[in-house]
C-alpha cells in the first residue's frame, strides 16, 4: 500500500475523578487493517477537568500517529461527544482552555488528513483503561510507566508475546468521572453549558 494510502485509528480518553480533581489521558495508535497496537501513551497531569484530560489525550493520540507517519491518513475515535463535534466543526469550542488543546490538535496535522468518529465508551476500553493508569499514578504521586501498562505494543518484549497488543491481568482502576455529554444524550447548548461551567456533571 502506498505510503499516501495508510490509515491509521487513534483511539483517545481522558477523565477527571472529581472533575476537576486529579485525571490523566490515554491514548494509542492502531492498525485498523490488522488491529495491533502500533504505539501507547498516558500521563496524570495533576487537577483538571475532563474535558481538559479528553483534549489532552486526543493530542498525544494524533502527535503519535504523526511522528509514526506523518503521511498517513489518521482516524479518531472517542467516546468524548463534545470533542468529536467540536473537532468536527459542528460544535462551537467557548471555554479557552478548549480552545488552547483544540488548536494544539490542529495543528499536527493537516484537517484534511483526519476524521472523528464517536464510539460508546464500551468500545473504548484500551484507551480507557490507560487514562485509568494515569490517573492512579497521578494520585500516588508517580509518574505513568509505559513498561508496566495493561495495554501492549504489537512487537513489544514484554507482555504475553504475540503479534498483536494484549492486556496484563491487574485490579480495575477506580473509575473516572466523565459527564454525561459523552454519552450523546443532550443538544450541542447544553453540552457547551457543561464545558462552560468546568465540566462539572459527573461519570455515570
Amino acid at each position: 500500500m502506498p505510503v499516501s494510502e495508510r490509515v491509521l485509528q487513534v483511539e483517545a480518553d481522558g477523565g477527571s475523578r472529581g472533575n476537576p480533581g486529579v485525571a490523566g489521558y490515554g491514548a494509542l495508535v492502531r492498525d485498523p487493517a490488522t488491529g495491533k497496537i502500533l504505539d501507547i501513551d498516558a500521563a496524570p497531569l495533576g487537577r483538571a477537568s475532563n474535558n481538559v484530560a479528553e483534549y489532552s489525550g486526543l493530542v498525544a493520540g494524533l502527535t503519535m500517529a504523526r511522528n509514526l507517519d506523518p503521511e498517513a491518513r489518521v482516524h479518531v475515535k472517542m467516546d468524548s461527544k463534545l470533542v468529536v463535534e467540536q473537532m468536527s466543526g459542528r460544535w462551537k469550542i467557548k471555554h479557552a482552555d478548549m480552545q488552547k488543546l483544540a488548536g494544539q490538535a490542529r495543528a499536527i496535522l493537516p484537517p484534511g488528513k483526519v476524521t472523528y468518529e464517536w464510539i460508546p465508551r464500551e468500545k473504548n476500553k484500551d484507551a480507557d483503561l490507560l487514562s485509568n493508569e494515569a490517573m492512579d499514578a497521578g494520585a500516588s504521586g508517580r509518574a505513568w510507566v509505559r513498561a508496566n501498562s495493561g495495554i501492549r505494543v504489537a512487537g513489544a518484549t514484554t507482555g504475553t508475546g504475540g503479534s498483536t497488543a494484549t492486556r496484563t491481568a491487574k485490579a480495575a482502576p477506580e473509575p473516572a468521572q466523565k459527564p454525561a455529554q459523552q454519552a450523546g444524550r443532550e443538544e450541542p447548548a447544553s453540552a457547551e453549558t457543561v464545558a462552560a461551567a468546568g465540566d462539572s456533571a459527573g461519570r455515570p
